[in-house]
């Protein structure tokens, strides 16, 4: 029988667990946190559940529009101590969940750390387990998958103290909203935890390094959601660098790389990640490390030495809770030699849960100006779209690009409520070598939003004749 030990319980791990049980191997599976990683319990599902508190917030934003007549935002209080409880309430039953799933499965759950052992001869790898409260032992494995995930990344000048300079994993124990939240790094996690708190009514500075918020992500949709920010009131300090932050005692001094100083109540650091690589004993073992301490993988997902793969964060191959629960299964299904496709990153679909959310999936807009892909390409306003009038929809679009000659559609951005929803149908049409006429003649429900992505095709489709 197949011996598999994982470390780390997060996506690409449990999900890899859950595959290898299935596989009738012996599973064990060594989780610091708990079954979830920190994906469960501080990062993903906690901050997507403190968005939806949010968009309740939303809800109230300008209804006299639909001849609704209330107090408004001003009318409306967060009790930001229920919020947060309920955050670590589902981040919780979410773990307990799944841990369950892998008990009834059969994989052996250990709480605790792991990391490689001895590197000796044979077809097997010592992994050394250590418990929380118990000795380290020794186990030998025939496969181990290394799935460690990643911690937020710590500025020397503006550590975290869980008072008022904070991480994301920190916020949620507040006990009462920032009056005036600043947010160092305009990247997906900053630009999300902005939108959240600013419809939550606080008052938002977003320091941002580069032109534009969201610098990696498609520039017709991050200019869009930036409008919104500004439009709802944040402040957005572009080409600016957050060089130090000082807790001052009931607040925050911000100092910023030209020397100016920007104060508030508290500073979220969002910053980006670094991988759980350190403490797994990887160089002693020979397991190649890139730059950042980032496992090298190839994209089913092996790593240099026989036997060792590695899944999620820690390879920073794509940091998406799905391309670790991929990496991860394609991992086992190698191991034990099963008929598996290597990972295909044009068709992993992403989005970003701001207000608007923003949605993209196959070829950038970059890969096109660029000539590197050739494609034509429409953009579809949702200020044209019936439904979008319906819900006083101003801002978002419909982005479709397919492949000149033929028409296959091969990428697409979705601006939207909601747009996490909307790209499925453009991601399917990829993974399935769809056209714009396949689309185009797909008939849609009247009214809704979807129905622009249809509009979209037709359009390319119209194009294709002239």
């Amino acid at each position: 029988m197949s011996r598999i030990v994982i470390i780390g319980g997060g996506p690409g791990g449990y999900e890899a667990a859950l595959v290898a049980a299935q596989l009738d191997a012996d599973v064990t599976l060594v989780e610091a946190e708990g079954p979830g990683g920190a994906c469960v319990l501080t990062d993903c599902v906690p901050s997507k559940t403190f968005i939806a508190s949010s968009e309740v917030m939303t809800g109230y934003r300008h209804n006299e529009r639909f001849g609704i007549r209330s107090a408004g935002l001003e009318g409306v209080s967060v009790d930001a101590v229920a919020v947060n409880q309920r955050v670590k309430k589902l981040a919780l039953a979410q773990s307990a969940d799944i841990q369950a799933k892998l008990i009834k499965a059969g994989v052996d759950v250990v709480h605790g750390h792991a990391r490689l052992g001895e590197d000796t001869l044979g077809h097997t790898h010592q992994v050394l387990v250590t418990p929380h409260g118990g000795d380290t032992y020794a186990v030998e494995a025939t496969t181990v998958l290394l799935a460690t995930g990643a911690t937020p990344r710590v500025l020397a000048t503006a550590r975290p103290d869980g008072e008022r300079i904070l991480d994301w994993r920190q916020l949620y124990d507040l006990t009462e909203l920032p009056s005036h939240l600043i947010v160092i790094g305009s990247g997906v996690t900053g630009a999300e935890f902005a939108s959240a708190y600013l419809a939550m009514g606080v008052r938002v500075t977003l320091v941002s390094s580069r032109e534009r918020v969201m610098p990696h992500e498609d520039a017709d949709a991050a200019m869009a959601i930036e409008r919104v920010f500004r439009e709802r009131g944040m402040a957005i300090l572009s080409q600016s660098r957050g060089k130090s932050v000082e807790n001052t005692g009931d607040g925050v001094r911000v100092t910023l790389g030209d020397g100016s100083v920007v104060e508030g109540s508290h500073a979220l650091i969002a910053v980006g990640a670094v991988p759980n690589t350190a403490e797994l004993g990887l160089a002693e073992y020979g397991v190649q490390v890139g730059d950042g301490g980032y496992v090298t993988v190839d994209r089913v997902s092996r790593t240099n030495v026989p036997g060792i793969y590695a899944a999620g964060d820690c390879t920073g191959v794509l940091p998406l809770a799905s391309v670790a629960a991929m990496q991860g299964r394609i991992a086992i299904w190698h191991a034990m030699g099963e008929a598996v496709a290597p990972l295909r990153l044009r068709t992993v679909s992403a989005n970003v849960f701001t207000d608007p959310e923003l949605a993209t999936v196959g070829v950038s807009q970059n890969e096109v100006d660029s000539g590197r892909t050739p494609a034509r390409q429409v953009m579809l306003p949702l200020t044209g779209n019936a439904r979008a009038k319906m819900a006083d929809l101003h801002d978002g679009f419909v982005k479709l690009f397919c492949r000149p000659a033929t028409g296959q559609i091969v990428g697409g951005v979705v601006v939207a409520p909601k747009a996490s929803e909307l790209i499925l149908p453009i991601t399917m049409a990829i993974e399935n070598n769809l056209t714009v006429d396949q689309l185009a003649h797909t008939i849609t429900i009247y009214p809704s939003l979807s129905g622009s992505i249809a509009e979209a095709a037709r359009q390319l489709m119209q194009h294709e004749r002239q």
